[in-house]
């Protein structure tokens, strides 16, 4: 054997440990830049491994392209791009970043639904979040076949859309969303409604709708079970409901926004105008808080029959007709005072 083969022969081990070093460095040593928290990339359907790189590089996740897209190619992972909502945190490595890509392995996305909304705005909210379209979660909304699997009606089923924070995975499709949102709003009713419900002797669908019109009326949530004991005690009493809400969801039906009311529009003929027809409206009118419907199902008790609003952001409560009509015109002086000082 050669003299020199030994020293050939060290030179290629040593250049095979390097060469397994350098790879080893590029799957497993860090690959991204210093940051707090986790970053975040969404990844569509279709997205080739180039594009893939190009958002991670974006989102500021990966720290060396060249690298990346040297590790995708070795190890043949390119290929198997899946798409998804994918977190990562500072320090994971090539490998690490594109295991999870090619297994799909996704973060969840967080959807907050706000109370008291219309529909489109809820759905612009939900579809900021997800991989569907806002018109898609209307549709949704107004799918009969969904209704009829959650057991309501298509006007209806909106109102059962309980503002909580969720978690879905981005292309959860839309239909599953709703679905879940709804059996989330069972769940709450019948862990923390159901015994007030019997006692008030309402069924979950009445009290969604009693809960929107406090929803709209009160946004102070200590007078929420106040409100919604006066519109009790009027059920109670055969009266009509003369909830302003519902007004001013006929106004919005018909002109497309809110806007102040006047003496006018009382006189509206609307469905949900419960100055001119008396009981319950046909449906709810938004999608109600938890305090809201914990509000209804357990009212405060009391003998109040009016309230009007005190000019502070909180209402007067009356028993009697001259009380309320006392209380009115004070709230009247109070806004026409303001009035002449916004003009001077």
């Amino acid at each position: 054997m050669s003299r020199w083969m030994p020293w050939a022969l060290g030179g290629a081990l040593c250049m095979v440990v390097a060469a397994a070093a350098l790879i080893g460095v590029v799957s497993f040593s860090g690959n991204t830049p210093a940051f707090e928290g986790e970053r975040t990339v969404k990844l569509p359907n279709g997205t080739a491994f180039d594009a893939a790189v190009d958002s991670l590089e974006q989102a500021g996740v990966i720290r060396s392209t060249t690298t990346f897209r040297w590790f995708g190619t070795a190890t043949g992972w390119r290929n198997q791009v899946k798409a998804g909502h994918y977190a990562f945190e500072s320090g994971v490595s090539n490998w690490e970043i594109l295991d999870r890509i090619r297994k799909g392995l996704q973060e969840p996305v967080r959807v907050t639904i706000p109370p008291g909304m219309r529909p489109e705005v809820v759905a612009r909210v939900a579809a900021r979040h997800m991989d569907f379209e806002a018109a898609a979660f209307e549709a949704a909304l107004r799918d009969t076949t969904l209704a009829a699997e959650l057991g309501v009606a298509p006007e209806d089923l909106f109102g059962y859309m309980l503002p909580e924070t969720y978690h879905f995975y981005w292309q959860t499709p839309v239909e599953t969303v709703v679905r879940r949102i709804k059996e989330s709003f069972d769940s709450f009713a019948e862990r923390e409604l159901s015994e007030g419900l019997r006692e008030q002797d309402l069924t979950a669908r009445e009290a969604t709708i009693l809960a929107s019109i406090v929803e709209w009326e009160t946004g102070i949530e200590d007078e929420k079970p106040r409100v919604a004991g006066v519109y009790l005690n009027r059920v109670d009493r055969g009266m009509p409901l003369q909830a302003d809400p519902t007004v001013q969801y006929a106004v919005l039906e018909q002109e497309g926004s809110k806007r102040r009311l006047f003496f006018a529009d009382y006189e509206i003929e609307h469905a949900y105008n419960t100055y001119q027809f008396r009981g319950l409206p046909p449906g709810p009118l938004t999608n109600p808080s938890p305090a809201s419907l914990r509000a209804v199902a357990y009212p405060e008790s009391h003998s109040y029959l009016y309230f009007v609003a005190d000019g502070t952001g909180g209402h007067t409560f009356s028993r009697t007709l001259r009380e309320h009509n006392r209380a009115a015109q004070e709230y009247y002086r109070i806004m026409r005072e303001r009035r002449a000082q916004q003009r001077r």
